[in-house]
């Protein structure tokens, strides 16, 4: 047998690396995309159980500054704390309903998917790709991939690795020389995927949602529900402010009734003229 070239040998060793790097590069991202939906999860669960309350905290805040401003009607920074208030509400009961629509859709990876994505990932990252339209191809690619693993499509994810397997890309057939370019390009590329990933999993992990869920996980290690614990401390804070609101709506029902008796006016009309202009 012929001793291999300085090229040969100098591929092998590249493409062995490559190979490593494939595999790592896989694992990456699907760790990266096993932490997006573990925040999906985790924001979904948090919106349903507190930020639901929240949302209804927002709407008594704008109750009880509407309440002031029935008994101060021409007092404009009532009328925009009034404004913005019940914008705020609007906003929060959205994001809360949004929440809800979406815990409904919860899904854990099985190991059949786990394994589906990792391959066809190691296959199609558009980070091998030699040059831009090929790398374009791959990057739709990778984002139905994406969406078929976050939504539990089994039978896509197959049929993608089982379409990838057969496509004319997998069959290769060039120069030593070609091939180590390619190899050295391709190796250079996936590191620079993995800074890529270094840099989202940075902002992941210095985000206010992610030190919250890793703090809940680690009450949760102890026994402790956190988000229970802050939804008991929303409903207490929300009796206090109904309590509130009721004692303003007696004082604003209360100025109704002596107008209506002392000057035999109902005010709540021209509350409702004021409110419509």
């Amino acid at each position: 047998m012929e001793p291999l070239s300085p090229e040969q040998i100098e591929l092998d060793k590249k493409l062995r690396v490559l190979d490593r790097l494939k595999d790592r590069l896989a694992d990456r991202e699907e760790e990266m995309t096993d932490l997006r939906l573990e925040l999906d999860r985790f924001e979904a669960r948090y919106t349903m159980e507190v930020g639901r309350l929240y949302a209804e905290q927002d709407e008594l805040d704008a109750r009880i500054a509407e309440e002031e401003l029935k008994l101060v009607p021409d007092d404009e920074e009532i009328k925009k704390k009034v404004e913005e208030l019940r914008r705020l509400a609007e906003e929060s009961a959205a994001r809360a309903k949004a929440a809800e629509e979406q815990a409904l859709e919860k899904w854990e990876p099985t190991a059949e998917a786990k394994k589906a994505y990792h391959d066809i990932a190691r296959a199609i990252h558009p980070d091998l790709a030699l040059d831009e339209s090929e790398k374009e191809r791959r990057h739709h690619l990778m984002a139905e991939l994406n969406e078929a693993y976050a939504s539990g499509d089994q039978r896509r994810l197959n049929k993608l690795v089982a379409d990838y397997r057969v496509s004319p890309e997998t069959v290769k057939g060039t120069s030593i020389g070609d091939r180590l370019v390619r190899a050295i390009r391709q190796i250079y590329q996936i590191r620079s995927r993995f800074e890529e990933l270094d840099r989202e999993m940075a902002r992941s992990e210095a985000s206010e949602l992610f030190e919250l869920y890793k703090k809940a996980e680690s009450e949760r290690s102890e026994g402790r529900d956190l988000l229970r614990q802050m939804a008991e401390r929303a409903r207490t804070h929300i009796r206090k402010t109904e309590r509130r609101l009721l004692n303003l709506q007696n004082v604003t029902a209360a100025q109704e009734e002596y107008v209506r008796d002392t000057y035999g006016m109902d005010i709540r009309d021209f509350r409702r003229t004021e409110a419509g202009k």
